[in-house]
């Protein structure tokens, strides 16, 4: 099983933590974010991992050196941040052999049973499969009846795009998924620097389906702030 893991962000909201560190390599109780990350994806089957970076990108490489995980790990450089679309595009050539891939940010930490999420991807033939939640954002993806992407939603702004009048649900993307890498063809004409949102948008309403998978009460953090990484860390204490 292949992986990507996004660890190219700045991380501003985590400042001055990040003025001399990326993201990733913030401590987290005993090990850095991209570290419990990283054996997260082992623990599922992993055994190929590819990693983008930019900012000090070669603290990211000199860390990844240091260790043995026992995997093999490529990194995917980026000259400027490409987002999660422009960076999947970006390393597309560690993907298009496979079957299946996952697809997850190091700024996350979770519990989730990543093969339940691999297994339901594969026997329900997607060409993405998202993990979702429902927690309070302001952008939220809708699924319809049969948990396949039906439309997108900014509660913020009011705006919204769908292309189907059934009941729907409204799900949080929580920044995990399993995609097919047949999603390529679908990123044809976004440029480089683009989100993975558009292109399920623009595949789903091409008769693709993109299928929910909730986290139920599985632990789930975006460590986007100082509060947030203070609040795993607390977890974590309480769990060793």
């Amino acid at each position: 099983m292949k992986a990507m893991l996004f660890a190219a962000g700045k991380g501003t909201r985590l400042k001055p933590l990040t003025d001399r560190h990326p993201k990733c390599l913030v401590m987290a109780g005993d090990k850095t974010l991209l570290e419990h990350n990283i054996l997260k994806l082992k623990a599922a089957g992993v055994d190929t991992l590819v990693i983008n970076v930019h900012h000090f990108a070669e603290q990211v490489v000199d860390f990844v050196e240091s260790k043995e995980f026992g995997m093999t790990i490529h990194i995917s450089r980026e000259e400027e941040l490409l987002e999660t679309g422009g960076g999947l595009l970006h390393a597309v050539e560690y993907f298009q052999n496979e079957e299946a891939f996952l697809v997850c940010n190091s700024d996350i930490y979770s519990t989730l049973d990543l093969h339940a999420l691999f297994n339901q991807h594969v026997d329900q033939n997607n060409l993405a499969t998202l993990a979702v939640a429902d927690r309070n954002t302001s952008r939220y993806l809708r699924f319809n009846e049969e948990n396949y992407l039906c439309g997108w939603e900014n509660r913020k702004t009011g705006d919204t795009i769908s292309w189907n009048s059934d009941p729907f649900e409204a799900w949080a993307f929580q920044g995990i998924q399993v995609i097919s890498p047949r999603l390529f063809k679908y990123m044809d004409g976004m440029g480089d620097i683009f989100s993975t949102i558009p292109v399920y948008m623009k595949a789903a309403q091409a008769g693709e389906n993109i299928g929910s998978f909730p986290i139920g009460d599985a632990y789930w953090i975006d460590i986007g702030t100082v509060e947030k990484l203070e609040a795993l860390r607390v977890h974590l204490k309480e769990k060793s």
